[in-house]
């Protein structure tokens, strides 16, 4: 007997099971994997490691694992007698023994039945058995997911019948996707960039494999709506510049003070501090706001717990150390997990606005860019204000255009004037 204990994770604990490979009672491999842990930032299969009968299965998806959890057991084969099919007179494969496996295994009890891909398995919970030989990278396994593609349904094209993307991607594959009220899409476009010039190849990083695949769930699942307005910031500014000058113990960004409005705005607007749960809108009585942090890897987005009980200083100390943990790829999983609602700044590089993808479960995301200086009328003149462009993305099944203007005007009323926080 074996059991399959998960390797060293790194810096990682509590990684999620994603998906399971394989169910008690399969006949499998050493190579074969398992498992899927699915973090923030990677994915790995945990394979069997001896070759046998998996006996127990000790996780289930969405359960959370670190080094050395026991996952499953597996009883290894008789060396001195390996696996076989048992054949029925006809060709035909004879159905496997009802009996688990002993520490003494009989020659019949060794001589158990493989179903064939495709055949379905009456002792396995999840019905078909065939979902138990798929072979296919975490990678693929995610875009399968995320285009609605049952990966046991196709035929894969790669070494020793491994699905591969372009396996997903195919006819075959978006006819299914049709069939199931998906998007059915053509096949992406496949082209000989060679054929027209010199190129270089680079290999994605996890993080932007990651982000790629949630951004498109995110972007195909979510009825995006962008709602823009504009913050005067002009006594804000001057407001951050003199708390950055009577204390020295941490710098004040704007980020930080949009955090502090951004909490005070939900707390009017609590729609917009919500998740869809099936027929269920799950409002929040707690304020963790995330950020989008640009690292050499991609973007992730730490989150800062309990904004709303949080002084300035305190965020921007906080902001500062999940900063320099995001740009040097030390972010644990639960620091970018159980956000609220996020905010993605682009005032350090410019822009005029855009249209930021909502970062599910949230139902919105506030996009910001660089503010810069306009004449403004105040009624009898023109006076040159600072003002900031606000974008605000929300999912427009539970936020109407209505209360996203209402909630984006409070915010730049906030902004506006930040005494209305203590409101």
């Amino acid at each position: 007997m074996a059991e399959v204990v998960v390797p060293d994770l790194g810096d990682f604990a509590d990684v999620p099971v994603s998906e399971l490979l394989a169910a008690a009672g399969d006949e499998v491999t050493a190579a074969q994997p398992l498992v899927v842990l699915e973090s923030d930032k990677s994915s790995m299969e945990i394979p069997a490691g001896a070759d046998g009968t998996l006996t127990e299965m000790r996780v289930a998806v969405g359960d959370t694992v670190s080094a050395g959890d026991v996952i499953a057991v597996v009883v290894d084969a008789d060396p001195s007698d390996p696996l076989t099919v048992a054949e029925s007179p006809d060709g035909d494969s004879a159905e496997p023994g009802d009996s688990a496996p002993s520490a003494a295994p009989s020659d019949e009890t060794r001589r158990v039945t493989k179903p064939a891909l495709g055949e379905a398995r009456s002792g396995s919970p999840d019905g078909p058995a065939k979902r138990d030989r798929v072979y296919a990278s975490p990678s693929v396994r995610r875009l399968a997911r995320t285009l609605g593609v049952d990966l046991s349904s196709l035929t894969g094209s790669g070494r020793g019948g491994r699905i591969l993307a372009e396996d997903v991607r195919s006819p075959k594959a978006q006819a299914q996707q049709a069939r199931g009220g998906g998007l059915d899409l053509i096949p992406w476009p496949e082209v000989d960039f060679e054929e027209y010039g010199p190129v270089e190849r680079q290999k994605l990083s996890r993080i932007r494999k990651l982000t790629r695949d949630n951004l498109a769930r995110n972007w195909v699942h979510i009825p995006h709506v962008t709602h823009h307005d504009e913050a005067d910031i002009t006594e804000l500014e001057a407001f951050r510049k003199q708390l950055n000058t009577e204390q020295s113990d941490a710098k004040v960004t704007m980020v930080s003070l949009l955090l502090k409005a951004c909490a005070a705005t939900l707390k009017q607007f609590p729609n917009v501090n919500s998740s869809l749960d099936g027929d269920e809108l799950v409002v929040k009585d707690y304020y963790h706001l995330g950020f989008a942090a640009d690292t050499p890897n991609g973007l992730v987005v730490p989150v800062v717990r309990d904004v709303d009980k949080k002084g300035l200083v305190d965020l921007a100390f906080e902001l500062a150390e999940l900063s320099g943990k995001a740009r040097g790829g030390k972010l644990s999983p639960g620091e970018m997990r159980g956000g609220t609602f996020t905010i993605s700044s682009l005032g350090g590089i410019g822009g005029t606005g855009f249209t930021p993808i909502v970062n599910a479960p949230e139902v919105a995301i506030l996009g910001v860019v660089r503010s810069k200086t306009q004449p403004v009328w105040n009624g009898s003149d023109f006076e040159p204000r600072l003002m900031l462009p606000l974008s605000l993305s929300y999912d427009h099944r539970v936020i109407d255009g209505a209360e996203a203007a209402r909630s984006t005007a409070h915010l730049a009323s906030v902004l506006a004037d930040f005494r209305r926080v203590l409101l």
